[in-house]
């Protein structure tokens, strides 16, 4: 019962009254995180399991921080989280670590892990534009190109626009993805380009320069265009883990971030691959005939978007 609630996100509180019912006088945090040690089995064979439905030709990866005591302080610590459609068409979530900083040698051990446990064919991967994320995915993912979310693009491009015009802005942006193949992609973005040109030169100056980073989910059938474009989906994924993990608020040790977070993943998962498929195959065999190894891009990441 502890185990249970403590992974639905019940407040140590509350699993105190409950358990008072039962005849136990008091339960704190800690007594709470030992009794849901239980679940770290499960949790290890489910991050350690072979990624043997591929080829996995879409990824999102993402990380969140959370704060955890270590030496006898808190501090940030960061999990790295990546979520991938399968051969079949179904998500999944493909790796989970917690690292100290989310630089590029921690994001090259999660993705080089990933490619230990058999991780391939993948053509394209979502995220913000981050450093060390975006160095890893070029480095360990060779063929793979990059996706730059386009909602977190628009965030960054927002900081270079003064106030009052960013109403204006962000609704022209927007019209570049409201196109109904790729060569109006192309062409609604120069428009907009050449119209923020007269107006806000170092904002155009900005999309100019992210705009092969902001494109790539052009290569894609329509079909798929919205759930490859950004990290949205993600983000969904993140509000659930944060519901969960703010009732902790300071974890005790990593340990207790893995088995938590990977709990509500695994949670998750089976959810996915038991539902509806997110790609039908139809799509994915459009996307393997579009778009072969040898026309997908290599990753170009501009100065301005590595440091946005």
């Amino acid at each position: 019962m502890v185990a249970t609630s403590y992974l639905l996100g019940v407040s140590t509180r509350r699993v105190d009254k409950l358990v008072e019912q039962l005849g136990v006088a008091h339960i704190s945090k800690s007594q709470v995180s030992e009794l849901a040690k239980h679940l770290d089995g499960q949790v290890e064979a489910f991050r350690s399991r072979p990624l043997d439905a591929g080829p996995y030709r879409f990824v999102q990866a993402d990380a969140l921080t959370m704060k955890v005591r270590e030496d006898g302080r808190v501090v940030n610590v960061h999990c790295l989280l990546a979520v991938g459609v399968n051969g079949d068409g179904h998500r999944e979530i493909l790796g989970l670590d917690v690292v100290s900083s989310e630089d590029g040698a921690g994001w090259r051990a999660f993705f080089r892990g990933l490619v230990a446990r058999d991780l391939s064919g993948v053509r394209l991967v979502t995220s913000d534009a981050h450093r060390g994320l975006v160095a890893a995915i070029g480095a360990m993912l060779p063929g793979a190109s990059w996706q730059r979310c386009r909602t977190h693009y628009l965030r960054d491009l927002l900081t270079f626009t003064p106030k009052s015009s960013q109403p204006w802005v962000a609704t022209l942006v927007r019209t570049i993805f409201d196109q109904a193949d790729a060569n109006e992609v192309a062409v609604q973005f120069d428009r907009v380009v050449d119209a923020l040109t007269e107006k806000l030169p170092r904002a155009a100056q900005h999309l100019e320069e992210a705009k092969a980073d902001l494109l790539a989910f052009t290569g894609y059938p329509r079909e798929i265009w919205r759930q490859i474009w950004s990290s949205n989906p993600q983000e969904r994924l993140n509000k659930e883990i944060r519901r969960r993990t703010d009732v902790v608020g300071i974890f005790p040790d990593r340990g207790a971030i893995i088995r938590l977070v990977g709990a509500v993943l695994a949670e998750q998962h089976d959810e996915w691959i038991e539902t509806h498929r997110y790609f039908g195959l139809e799509i994915l065999a459009k996307v393997d005939t579009a778009n072969t190894p040898s026309d997908t891009p290599e990753i170009s990441v501009t100065s301005e978007a590595l440091t946005a």
